[in-house]
């Protein structure tokens, strides 16, 4: 540590499956201002076996909560968990990063929030994009006037594919999947709210799973406040890799961000021109999953603005209640019916 530099963030991680072994990872070797004591899970093995890897403590969700070593806690533990997790954690008085969804109903989310205000403690979400240099410059670009006032917006996710359907949760794509794009739109309609939502799922992916609850490709219009429209789409089969973009048309000029190619280099050759793309989330998002904890740990430890905090994080669910609620419905569902609890 240089002389006279602010000392790490001292944090434990609750959730030893894939995103957290990521996170993890990431916390303990690539972001400078954490430090990685120890991780939990709900399981003993995972986190055994992740903390041994990294040559952190393994200890109990309970133990790590009571450590007082432990300034902030990040939550990638399974998604039912995440509302109940932030306030325990709150209540031990720990600074909280969780992943996204923050919760599965805005009754949890609630909670959650109030827990945090009531201890007094941050609470920052993973909705990694505002963190991604593409996403970040947009953003700064709509912010500034750059594209006058924005008009039409759109936002993707495609996945490469589903390894096992029989185990993907009926509201996956919506509460898993598009959140990501429904705080992505938020952010960059210049804070503009949503007010109605019409959503359309199937399963055309893996349509033997469609009786079981599998949807597996979904496109969700939204109408805001500012009179803005937007889609966004969500589908598990882009064979070509980890596909994540979006636009942004103003009344003034457009901008585009986001690419399933980890940079820009192109191959020409007699076979053609050819790009490499990426197969997972973790890979093409990787610099703005640092990004997000060097930003979490800078208000840990300096008071800075939570970047993306749990009104957010609320806002966004409300896009995925409401379009859950649109395709068992069969038309569109106004925002505020779901915050009324009516819809």
């Amino acid at each position: 540590m240089a002389p006279n530099a602010d000392p790490p963030v001292r944090i434990g991680l609750i959730g030893a499956g894939r995103i957290g072994t990521h996170h993890a990872t990431a916390l303990a070797r690539h972001v400078p201002n954490a430090d990685l004591l120890a991780v939990a899970d709900a399981f003993e093995e995972p986190a055994r076996r992740l903390a041994r890897e990294l040559g952190v403590r393994d200890a109990g969700i309970e133990e790590l909560l009571d450590e007082e070593s432990v300034e902030a806690v990040v939550i990638t533990a399974s998604s039912t968990a995440h509302a109940e997790l932030i306030a325990r954690s709150a209540t031990a008085g720990k600074a909280v990063f969780c992943e996204k969804p923050m919760a599965m109903s805005l009754t949890e989310a609630d909670a959650a929030i109030a827990a945090c205000q009531e201890a007094g403690v941050p609470l920052q979400v993973g909705f990694n994009r505002r963190f991604a240099t593409d996403f970040a410059a947009a953003h700064a670009i709509i912010s500034g006037g750059g594209i006058g006032s924005p008009q039409l917006l759109r936002s993707l996710t495609r996945d490469p594919g589903l390894a096992n359907p029989s185990a993907v949760p009926p509201s996956t794509i919506f509460t898993q999947t598009l959140i990501h794009d429904f705080d992505a739109l938020l952010w960059l309609n210049s804070g503009a709210a949503a007010v109605e939502v019409h959503a359309f799922a199937d399963a055309l992916v893996a349509p033997e799973f469609k009786d079981a609850g599998l949807l597996d490709t979904a496109l969700v219009t939204i109408r805001f406040t500012n009179g803005a429209l937007a889609t966004a789409e969500a589908s598990f089969s882009a064979s070509y890799g980890y596909d994540v973009r979006a636009e942004v048309f103003g009344s003034a000029g457009m901008v585009t961000m986001g690419s399933p190619a980890p940079h820009t280099m192109q191959h020409w050759s007699a076979d053609g021109v050819t790009r490499r793309t990426v197969r997972s989330d973790t890979d093409l998002m990787h610099e703005s999953y640092a990004a997000e904890f060097a930003a979490f740990c800078d208000t840990v430890r300096h008071g800075a603005p939570v970047t993306v905090g749990g009104a957010d994080a609320k806002a966004a669910l409300e896009i995925a209640l409401a379009a859950i609620a649109s395709v068992e419905q069969g038309r569109p569902v106004r925002v505020d019916a779901i915050r009324a609890g009516v819809a």
